[in-house]
């Protein structure tokens, strides 16, 4: 059962994220957190730690990047593969998610295949 830590503000998202895990097969556990502030919290108090981290840059109240740096500052989650998920394409926010610790920085699909993809590529990074 891979553990998920989804920290999105869409709800759709989180949907169709989910429908396309479960369309796949995949056991997991999605702990889904909308905003910055609720994420930092969770990650400061958690007791059971996820397999991985799929984090939005765009968040409300705390900007994705103060929650890398978060993620990042506790031994517990250092090692956790983080991938983000967002739809920035900016080049300095596709460094910046690197230099702090990310291991993937996927743009939001558009297409179903591209979706299925990118489920591929979460249960890959949960699975290290």
């Amino acid at each position: 059962m891979i553990k998920i830590l989804l920290i999105e503000d869409d709800l759709d998202d989180v949907e169709l994220l989910e429908d396309t895990l479960q369309s796949n097969n995949v056991a997991y556990i999605v702990n889904v957190k909308n905003d910055g502030n609720a994420a930092i919290e969770y990650i400061k108090t958690c007791v059971d730690c996820p397999d991985i981290i799929i984090l939005d840059f765009n968040l409300p109240k705390v900007h994705g990047r103060e929650v890398i740096k978060e993620i990042k500052s506790l031994p517990s989650f250092r090692d956790i593969p983080l991938l983000i998920l967002t739809t920035s394409s900016a080049k300095e926010d596709m460094d910046y998610a690197y230099k702090h610790g990310a291991d993937k920085y996927l743009i939001k699909p558009t297409s179903l295949q591209q979706i299925k993809e990118m489920c591929g590529v979460i249960v890959d990074l949960a699975k290290k």
